[in-house]
């Protein structure tokens, strides 16, 4: 049978198409075809992929315009938490993407959280049912938290369940076999391995660039032969950041072959949810110094090396790439309880971090969040807040695909370019 022709997009799939093609202008259309192929696979990675358009279609509600201000993630989902080596060299399971961070109700956070449970109910072969319970748990965990007003933090030793199997786990991962996988031997010497799944070639222009910010960065350091650049090459990672200009850097480290290090160099804009927020923001230095300052402020400990820089009069932010990064692997194999597990200390993580930060520039105090959660009401209310903003995650990702389906995505891109890779292959 012939097949048929693909549906014409309506009102609604022209409407997120021109809202996500305004937003994504300007990067780097390689990258930005494979984050359109991405969202397009799941309604949980379209979510992930556009906090923009999820914060333009947030419902009005007083629990996102009243509730008290606390210094946000400004993107959080089931995938923004992690584990990562803290600069006093222990390993911690925290939240782990900052760019959209903000001051902002302290509910937007939990909103975005509990409809990515929802969301992703389907991608993970978890019932409504469950995906619902498992929303109640997160936020139950958080009120807690929040009524403890005590911030604590999760590393290797008090970490239980699927995080403390992760940390555990990372115990047996080597800086050689993580640059094994990452890098070539070439006469002794490492070089970035480019496989267009990671990485991709940088172009020279943009390499000199980027020698020349590290051998002005590395003059301001205590050893500046450590971030010597061996190699530079455009990195592929995240979802809604593909297109954005990054770099993964290979510098010498504590020496070839093996003990050398990955660096990330990541560019940054301004949070999208600052349109969404009413709050009198801080005049940080650029957006980079922001997604430094409001990281270290959140997270108990920070990563090795974070740290705001220029590039070409653009802001970016440089940290560590390490073996010791990960995710919990969320499957349908993992049992009812140890997902329960999770997200209750996914709910203190959070609560933790805003009452690390609370009263500062402008966030509320402990007290004040500990006297808003006090309404056991708001609970039920931010469930089903989260359920009508999920339904809305859905719908707009149908529309997306009309839209990807229908090439209205790729006529904003210009034609496509083949272009050589190094190590041989073209």
């Amino acid at each position: 049978m012939p097949r048929k022709p693909p549906r014409q997009p309506d009102k609604s799939a022209r409407r997120v198409a021109q809202t996500l093609i305004a937003f994504n202008a300007g990067r780097d259309p390689e990258r930005l075809r494979m984050k359109y192929q991405a969202i397009r696979g799941s309604a949980f990675a379209f979510l992930r992929g556009t906090s923009h358009l999820f914060y333009e279609r947030l419902p009005e509600s007083r629990l996102l315009e009243k509730a008290p201000a606390a210094w946000l993630c400004g993107d959080l989902h089931l995938q923004n938490f992690g584990s990562y080596k803290g600069d006093n060299r222990l390993v911690y399971f925290d939240l782990n993407d900052f760019d959209e961070a903000c001051l902002g109700p302290c509910t937007l956070d939990l909103v975005r959280f509990t409809a990515s449970v929802l969301v992703a109910a389907e991608t993970l072969g978890w019932s409504s049912m469950q995906s619902r319970g498992l929303a109640r748990r997160f936020l139950d965990a958080y009120v807690a938290a929040i009524e403890a007003s005590k911030a604590r933090w999760i590393e290797r030793d008090c970490a239980t369940g699927l995080i403390g199997a992760l940390l555990t786990a990372l115990r047996h991962r080597k800086r050689r076999t993580f640059l094994g996988k990452r890098t070539l031997l070439v006469r002794g010497r490492r070089k970035l391995r480019i496989d267009g799944e990671h990485t991709l070639a940088a172009s020279p222009q943009q390499r000199r660039s980027v020698v020349g910010l590290m051998r002005r960065f590395a003059r301001s350091q205590s050893n500046p032969k450590f971030f010597r650049v061996l190699d530079v090459a455009r990195r592929i990672a995240g979802t809604g950041s593909l297109g954005v200009e990054r770099y993964v850097l290979l510098v010498e480290g504590k020496g070839s072959p093996d003990g050398n290090y990955l660096l990330d160099l990541k560019q940054t804009l301004p949070a999208s949810l600052r349109l969404r927020v009413k709050h009198k923001q801080p005049r940080w230095e650029s957006e980079a110094h922001r997604v430094v300052a409001l990281q270290r402020r959140i997270q108990a400990v920070s990563m090795a090396f974070l740290t705001p820089v220029r590039l070409d009069g653009r802001a970016f932010v440089l940290r560590g790439l390490q073996p010791g990064e990960d995710r919990v692997a969320l499957t349908g194999a993992i049992e009812l309880r140890e997902l329960e597990e999770l997200v209750a200390d996914m709910g203190r993580l959070v609560a933790w971090g805003q009452l690390r930060s609370s009263g500062r520039h402008g966030s509320a105090t402990a007290d004040e969040l500990i006297a808003y959660w006090a309404k056991r009401g708001r609970v039920p209310r931010m469930l089903a807040l989260a359920r009508a903003c999920a339904k809305r995650v859905q719908s707009d990702w149908r529309a997306y695909c009309a839209a990807y389906e229908a090439g209205l995505l790729d006529d904003a891109l210009p034609p496509r370019k083949r272009v050589a890779a190094r190590n041989g292959k073209s």
